[in-house]
């Protein structure tokens, strides 16, 4: 039976472009995998027929002498071969690259690079708290963290005399680093078990760390808390993690900023919120008040005659900085108006006297007096 056109396989058309060609096969293997159709001999054959034409079009080289010679370019040892439908592996080729692509680009001892991770140390993480003023204008906190360091027995090798001489080739990986398995529809790719993902077998192991080259240690580090950082800003340190196995480069560490709560200051982004409690003499008459602002400085608020609880009056400039910036946010003060209580007798006195003049006039409260007129209009209407 003569094969189909490559193209025509895939669905695409013969300009189509390497993501185009990626697409069409990524959809096709999916649909027609052996894992998904167990004994549809009808899908095996659909798939084995993509994984051929995929080997061939995603290749530049492979794909030129398609195009020009078709599949007699492939024939009798004539430049092509290798496609599952030629007797090769049915995950070879263009699956596996599609599986590497969706999974991490997971490589193989000479193809991804994955010995250059291996044994690499493990990233920590350390929390440290900080207060709004800390927050603010920045700081520098000193922390201890509990980690594993490089071995100075054997300066990181693992191996108790030189290390080229004292390792050999790990039997299980071939030195990669990597063991893979095929589970099904997945491949899996692990740290070899026997090397720990180093490729190497220490013949004579450092009697100190037992050939990890590491040993656990706490170690005392400085932090720069970069002003303008807000609740729940993660800090990355470089290199500062658990040191790699066996002279592997070391993770990081990750320092979490908690910013504890203030007891005058409320923060949103780069603004900050004060609430002023006034008394009902001084929001009635207006005037003054005195405000702390975060950086230490006091502003001077007018308090106008009137003033409502509620009312909130903004400060340019007075907020907080904004992280990596010149810029500041703004300072906004909010009015709470406070009821009077524990009142003497005197002072009942003269708010009676108050009362009693306020409802001779009518006009010292509109907002009471216009509510109450909408409740009588109300239950009129009711006829009540």
């Amino acid at each position: 039976m003569a094969k189909r056109d490559y193209y025509e396989v895939l669905g695409v058309a013969r300009d189509a472009s390497e993501e185009d060609l990626k697409k069409a096969y990524r959809k096709l293997a999916m649909q027609h995998h052996p894992d998904r159709n167990r004994g549809d001999t009808s899908s095996e054959a659909k798939f084995k027929e993509a994984n051929e034409a995929y080997d061939v079009l995603k290749d530049a080289e492979k794909r030129a002498a398609y195009d020009r010679f078709g599949h007699a370019a492939f024939e009798q040892g004539g430049g092509g071969g290798g496609g599952a439908g030629m007797g090769g592996n049915p995950f070879s080729g263009g699956f596996e690259d599609i599986f590497e692509e969706m999974f991490g680009g997971l490589g193989r001892g000479g193809r991804g690079g994955s010995r250059a991770a291996a044994g690499r140390g493990n990233d920590l993480r350390h929390q440290v708290e900080v207060t709004l003023e800390e927050a603010f204008g920045g700081s520098k906190k000193t922390i201890r963290v509990p980690s594993s360091v490089a071995c100075e027995a054997c300066k990181g090798s693992g191996s108790e005399g030189p290390a080229a001489q004292s390792a050999s080739t790990c039997p299980t990986c071939n030195g990669a680093g990597k063991v893979r398995a095929q589970q099904g529809f997945f491949l899996i790719e692990r740290t070899c078990p026997t090397c720990s993902g180093s490729g190497r077998i220490i013949k004579n192991p450092c009697k100190v760390c037992a050939g990890q080259g590491r040993v656990q240690r706490d170690r005392t580090l400085a932090v720069t808390i970069p002003a303008g950082v807000e609740d729940g800003t993660r800090i990355r340190l470089s290199g500062e993690g658990e040191a790699g196995l066996r002279g592997a480069p070391a993770g990081d560490l990750y320092v979490d900023v908690a910013v504890r709560q203030h007891a005058i200051f409320q923060r949103d982004g780069a603004n900050i919120f004060v609430r002023v409690p006034l008394r009902m003499t001084q929001a009635a008459l207006g005037g003054g008040v005195e405000v702390p602002v975060i950086d230490g400085g006091r502003a001077r608020v007018t308090i106008p005659a009137g003033t409502q609880t509620g009312d909130q009056f903004r400060l340019r400039g007075k907020g907080f900085s904004v992280l990596r910036s010149a810029a500041r946010g703004d300072m906004y003060v909010q009015v709470a108006v406070e009821t009077p209580q524990n009142l003497s007798k005197r002072q009942q006195e003269l708010l009676a006297e108050f009362e009693a003049e306020c409802e001779k006039t009518g006009r010292s409260n509109p907002e009471t007096e216009g509510f109450f007129a909408k409740v009588k209009e109300f239950w009129d209407g009711l006829g009540r």
